[in-house]
């Protein structure tokens, strides 16, 4: 399966850009022993509209013609399911012993995402109720992939 990252704002080089793109190259390395691969990173402008409920209906549409056909969709949202790393990777892990081909985890932009993309969602995953900035959250998602594979794989670098 395929697990894609979907991002409102464009992440510039420095040492956020540099920490995701560790965690994604470690679970591109690591993730196809187990059937996750690695897929697109697309990172769209803000839109600029005047209202929040303009910008957000923008940037949902262009995150819905982004998506592949059939391919699953995952929401970060602070009024998300509260997950802990195992309960992550066992919905990344049962996704992908469904059969599903391609997933995508969307970090929406300052105003959050579309509500209406919260019916097309396949879940709607929290990070903790705290609001983070999109460059920390690609972060955070980016080790949360690597620690899915080595979770579904048995390696030591999860502990409890």
């Amino acid at each position: 399966m395929k697990i894609g990252l979907f991002a409102v704002g464009r992440l510039k080089a420095g040492p956020e850009k540099d920490l995701a793109a560790r965690y994604l190259d470690r679970f591109a390395k690591a993730g196809p022993a187990i059937g996750l691969e690695a897929g697109r990173m697309t990172e769209i402008a803000e839109s600029r509209a005047s209202s929040s409920d303009t910008r957000k209906r923008e940037e949902g549409a262009q995150l819905l013609k982004s998506l592949p056909d059939a391919g699953l969709l995952i929401l970060l949202d602070e009024r998300g399911k509260h997950l802990d790393s195992p309960d992550f990777a066992n919905l990344i892990g049962g996704f992908r012993d469904q059969g599903k081909r391609d997933m995508t985890i969307a970090i929406g932009g300052a105003d959050g995402l579309d509500p209406d993309l919260h019916a097309r969602a396949d879940a709607v995953i929290c990070l903790g109720r705290m609001t983070w900035p999109h460059q920390l959250v690609r972060i955070l998602i980016a080790e949360q992939l690597y620690r899915t594979v080595t979770i579904l794989s048995g390696h030591p670098y999860h502990r409890v």
